[in-house]
């Protein structure tokens, strides 16, 4: 019965990408007949009234869609809300996702995960332990997986931020000594780079622009940004600012420490290496020349010892 189920399954799919590129097919048929002398099945009205009957059903569809997401987001607390739209931004907004269609997915993925690997396992042929230890890992897989994406985006956000930062201080410290205040510093920096914090301050001008103090939008910018030197930046330029110190002279030194601890980062990982290349030596490359160079010994060992 599984098998039969597995079989009509992927019959109906076939036929439904079947059907679906005859539909495509036929439809640019008819559009080219428009243009063409040849003639057409079906007349330019019927056209229309499939484009609106599709253009009905999509927005049917969508207007489903976003009272679904409506009342689910009326169901999810504030809090949760609160954190999973932070862990979001963190993570640079992956998919352009917003918090309910991430719960969501982490709903269906602790609905159809088990379903995988409950049939993965009846396929298999499975005993009871083993398909119940498969749900467990379903499970887990299910609650671990989204989190964990957003975790590696994170971090690979937080390296080009890092790798950014001193070329972005470079950049302002030179728009600031031409004579052009911080915010139009940052519009040139958003102008003339790209990447992490190039995106990171253009968010922040659009808030400043829709009404927040330049010290909530810097803010907004280091918890987006959960990186030292970034927080130490962004902490150093509202003081700054609070203090009336020149702005100039704090990115210049800003700047210097950013390059040392980039070199001294860069001195430690060459540190790191020979260690790291131990465990490569170790399991492949010595056994293979200790093959080459002793093999031929050992065997003559060995034939002698039998004479």
């Amino acid at each position: 019965m599984l098998f039969f189920t597995f079989f009509l399954t992927i019959t109906f799919f076939m036929y439904f990408i079947f059907i679906f590129q005859k539909e495509r097919r036929d439809l640019v048929k008819r559009r080219l007949s428009i243009f063409t002398d040849q003639p057409d099945e079906k007349p330019e009205i019927d056209i229309e009234a499939t484009e609106k009957k599709d253009g009905i059903i999509k927005r049917t569809i969508h207007h489903i869609w976003k009272e679904f997401k409506r009342s689910f987001k009326q169901k999810l607390p504030g809090e949760k809300e609160a954190k999973i739209e932070v862990k979001l931004l963190q993570a640079g907004n992956p998919f352009g996702m917003n918090p309910v269609e991430f719960r969501l997915l982490q709903i269906s993925l602790f609905l159809l995960l088990p379903i995988l690997f409950i049939g993965y396992g009846m396929l298999l042929q499975l005993h009871f332990g083993g398909i119940l230890l498969l749900l467990i890992l379903s499970f887990a897989t299910a609650s671990f997986l989204p989190h964990f994406y957003l975790k590696q985006k994170m971090k690979k956000r937080y390296k080009a931020a890092v790798r950014e930062l001193p070329d972005v201080l470079d950049l302002l410290t030179v728009s600031l000594e031409a004579g052009l205040g911080f915010d139009s510093a940052l519009s040139k920096l958003v102008s003339k780079k790209q990447g992490v914090l190039a995106d990171e301050f253009h968010r922040c001008l659009e808030e400043i622009r829709l009404g927040k103090t330049r010290r909530e939008a810097l803010s907004g910018v280091r918890d987006r940004l959960e990186v030292d030197e970034i927080k130490i930046l962004i902490s150093s330029i509202i003081q700054a600012e609070k203090l009336g110190i020149g702005m100039v002279q704090v990115l210049r030194i800003q700047s210097a420490e950013v390059r040392d601890q980039r070199k001294q980062r860069a001195e430690e990982e060459a540190m790191k290496a020979p260690i790291k290349m131990l465990f490569p030596l170790v399991l492949f490359i010595f056994p293979s020349i200790f093959i080459v160079l002793l093999g031929p010994a050992i065997l003559q060992f060995i034939d002698t010892f039998k004479q």
